[in-house]
């Protein structure tokens, strides 16, 4: 896997994929932002891997998917390298017949076991993932 990066401008960057996917990015005060910082985009990248494990096992299992969404919020710390010390994950589905006891043993291993990116980062950052099931 190869990405490359190109500069626009002061703290505005891309970045392009093998494929020839491109991504803006920025480091631009929270007023001026037109892309996601590098920071946001690895949190972008823990909850969709592990999303896509997630929703196949649920169809797997043979669950219905009425909705489905993820939020993760990460917590850095104050010094520099500005690293995260936290993660915290919750994926909501709207599902007449997914219990809520199996969705989260789904959503631990997809999480823990299967996502690429969430094994990737620091073991010290203490992550947590949760489950919202809202009924049709």
């Amino acid at each position: 896997m190869k990405i490359t990066l190109g500069h626009i401008a002061d703290e505005e960057y891309y970045a392009v994929s093998e494929q020839g996917i491109r991504v803006n990015i920025d480091m631009l005060a929270a007023d001026e932002k037109k892309a996601m910082s590098p920071m946001q985009l690895l949190l972008s990248g823990v909850v969709s891997c592990a999303a896509v494990d997630l929703v196949a096992m649920v169809k797997k299992r043979r669950k219905t998917i009425v909705e489905f969404s993820g939020e993760i919020e990460g917590i850095r710390r104050d010094e520099i390298p500005k690293k995260f010390t936290e993660i915290n994950i919750v994926y909501h589905f709207v599902s007449p017949d997914l219990q809520e006891e199996e969705a989260q043993k789904l959503v631990n291993l997809a999480v823990e076991k299967y996502c690429s990116v969430a094994s990737s980062l620091d073991p010290s950052i203490k992550m947590s993932h949760g489950v919202k099931i809202t009924r049709p």
